[in-house]
């Protein structure tokens, strides 16, 4: 259980604070004045607007505080993804097929999802560099991939499906050299772990509020100084010239507040997160053939992606979630079909070993007893479903 933050008896747990977290209520507490007694467009010069502009002002100095940056270095946007895309598009948008960008095989689909567009718009060539079975992807494999015509390299810092930590650094120091812009999304690890600009030595980073215990429609794009950027949205002079749109006051000041608890608790919550994943992960010995993705590799302490050989990890989430329990498959299903993870897939998995895979991503509202009530839960239906499907075969 975190600091400050308040905990709730009901059946079952929500186990996927990896997609998003539930509001701080200290959080909450800072925005609701800007939802009611409080207003004002931070473009307006009258005092009204001048007190939500403070306010603006104030959250994007406790968002550049927790990355170490500074605040004219910050630029709030509404998403990680639309801060992802404006780097991508900045970058590759003018770019044609002469030119390269690489990225891991695991990045969030807002980045991936751009450089697919910009290929097929402009036709740059695209490298996607697949992780090792461990759930990261070696630097070494990734920089040999980079040449002189390329404009971009994207390597996110913690994968939101494995929770593995990626090694930023040691990319972002050897394309400095060669003078190439990296591009970090970091939505997954900010306000989680130590988060540093200076330590990473990327161009552009991205996070996000609501994977912290923040609002949704809050989210930052870091700048080195320098770092070539054109904005996403045109029209308006909000935000340094680089995001036009009227600044969602009550999100943004909800970040900062975010930040700011972050910051001061980054540690206590750390071990907490970690206890409940050890514990989780310890009561798997309870369930055979039971494969923890990625647990060699360095993790965040929050998140567990498990595999379940025999199960269709679908059906466990729609009945774990019958029982009150909260988790996700990272798969899709349609047309009566169950598609892989593509991070699984990237790792070399099996099908059937990627598509009985689930996540378990913990927050701070989650506590001890959730974990135990959840794991027998989760050995019933894992026994379940392979009955069934020993049955109908």
């Amino acid at each position: 259980m975190g600091a400050g933050v308040e905990s709730r008896t009901v059946p079952g747990a929500y186990f996927d604070n990896n997609a998003t977290t539930p509001l701080d209520p200290r959080v909450r507490e800072a925005m609701l004045p800007w939802m009611s007694e409080a207003w004002g467009n931070p473009s307006s010069a009258h005092r009204f607007g001048q007190r939500a502009n403070a306010a603006v002002e104030s959250a994007r100095a406790a968002v550049a505080r927790l990355v170490g940056g500074a605040p004219e270095q910050i630029v709030f946007t509404a998403s990680g993804t639309e801060a992802n895309n404006a780097v991508c598009a900045a970058l590759l948008g003018r770019a044609g097929p002469g030119d390269h960008v690489v990225v891991s095989a695991i990045e969030h689909p807002s980045i991936l999802g751009a450089c697919e567009h910009w290929s097929e718009a402009n036709g740059v060539r695209v490298t996607r560099i697949a992780p090792g079975p461990d759930g990261v992807v070696a630097a070494d494999e990734l920089l040999a991939a980079v040449g002189p015509e390329t404009r971009l390299v994207a390597l996110m810092l913690v994968n939101n499906e494995l929770g593995t930590v990626q090694p930023v650094a040691e990319v972002a120091r050897a394309c400095r050299a060669r003078d190439i812009p990296v591009l970090c999304d970091a939505v997954q690890a900010a306000g989680k772990i130590e988060v540093s600009i200076r330590e990473l030595d990327v161009d552009y980073l991205s996070l996000g509020a609501h994977k912290f215990h923040g609002p949704l429609g809050a989210a930052a794009l870091w700048l080195r100084d320098g770092a070539p950027f054109a904005p996403l949205l045109l029209g308006g002079g909000q935000e340094r010239r680089r995001r036009a749109s009227t600044v969602n006051v009550p999100a943004v000041v909800g970040f900062g507040r975010a930040c700011e608890l972050a910051a001061d608790e980054l540690s206590a919550r750390a071990r907490a997160l970690a206890a409940l994943r050890d514990r989780f992960e310890a009561g798997l010995g309870a369930i055979p053939d039971a494969v923890v993705h990625g647990s060699r590799a360095p993790r965040v302490p929050h998140t567990s992606s498990v595999a379940f050989p025999g199960v269709v990890n679908v059906e466990l989430m729609m009945r774990l979630d019958l029982a009150g329990f909260a988790v996700s498959t990272g798969a899709a299903c349609g047309s009566g079909t169950v598609q892989p993870s593509p991070t699984l897939s990237a790792m070399g998995l099996a099908p059937e070993l990627a598509t009985s895979s689930i996540r378990v991503s913990f927050g701070l509202l989650n506590t001890a007893d959730e974990v135990e009530s959840f794991l027998p839960v989760l050995a019933r239906e894992v026994s379940a479903l392979r009955a069934e499907s020993t049955a109908a075969v």
